[in-house]
């Protein structure tokens, strides 16, 4: 029986297959996406499932994906672990600027506070480190904040290894994001370093970015499920590693309910050992 739930930093106990917010706003999380009801009809659905876990960042949109998390669940119910990240500002559909000065921190941080209704971030996340900053002043800014109660966790994104081992020499870190699913295990290391820390794994891009419903192998183990190779993928992180904790995202509530029943999929151990092999 795999493990369905998980402990963030060791406090804030999580159903291990949560949502992210990505795909509520527009192509390359730019703009508004949809229709405004039916995101905050999606957000609404996933905790009615029992989601615990929902992931979203300041520059989704930019703004836009923190603002419709706090019109459709705010207040928010007990047990609802609500995650962002900063670091990286927005200015145009392909314009990303990482920029960690602790100022900018500090300010990025507050403002997702108002846009969530929030006292305290229960994990922000540091969307990238940014090379032309010390790595102990980056982390230095994030746990004042801490310190001050306006954060309760601090996590990573799109770290190395060796940068996860840094960080941790200089703040307690919760979490971390990097892109992995069944086709693609270059974070293999670093996801064998956070199960020996405790550390919460939250995989980007889950599905490949829709190209495992394409996979033959996932195909296969779908067909004998009765599922869908979506729900095999998302099925295989589950039982990959006890600190997987797949948030993928949709604005769609059928979409959103085919995501979720992944977590009644029960591998056998052939078909682990056939999709272990298939990267």
């Amino acid at each position: 029986m795999i493990g369905q739930t998980f402990a963030v930093g060791g406090t804030l106990p999580v159903r291990r297959l949560g949502y992210g917010t990505a795909q509520l706003t527009g192509p390359g999380y730019w703009g508004p996406r949809g229709d405004r009801r039916e995101a905050v009809a999606v957000l609404r659905r996933a905790v009615e499932r029992g989601v615990t876990l929902i992931d979203t960042a300041d520059n989704y949109g930019p703004s836009i994906a923190e603002e419709l998390v706090a019109e459709a669940l705010h207040p928010y119910p007990a047990g609802l672990v609500i995650a962002t990240k900063g670091g990286v500002v927005r200015t145009g559909d392909s314009a990303w600027h990482v920029d960690g000065r602790p100022e900018r921190l500090r300010a990025m941080c507050e403002a997702s506070l108002r846009r969530l209704r929030l006292d305290t971030i229960d994990l922000y996340q540091l969307h990238r480190l940014d090379p032309d900053v010390p790595m102990a002043e980056q982390l230095g800014a994030l746990d004042e904040l801490r310190a001050e109660g306006k954060i309760r966790h601090i996590g990573l994104d799109t770290v190395t290894r060796e940068q996860l081992t840094a960080s941790l020499e200089l703040a307690d870190i919760a979490s971390v994001q990097n892109r992995y699913h069944v086709l693609d295990r270059s974070s293999e290391p670093l996801l064998r370093l956070c199960e020996a820390r405790g550390i919460a794994f939250l995989p980007w891009f889950p599905l490949g970015n829709g190209a495992l419903t394409a996979d033959p192998v996932c195909a296969a183990s779908a067909a004998e499920h009765g599922a869908t190779p979506g729900q095999i993928a998302l099925a295989w992180l589950l039982h990959h590693s006890p600190v997987l904790c797949p948030t993928p995202g949709t604005g769609s509530v059928g979409h959103l309910e085919e995501n979720l029943d992944a977590a009644a999929v029960r591998l056998t151990a052939a078909e682990l050992a056939r999709l272990d092999a298939a990267a």
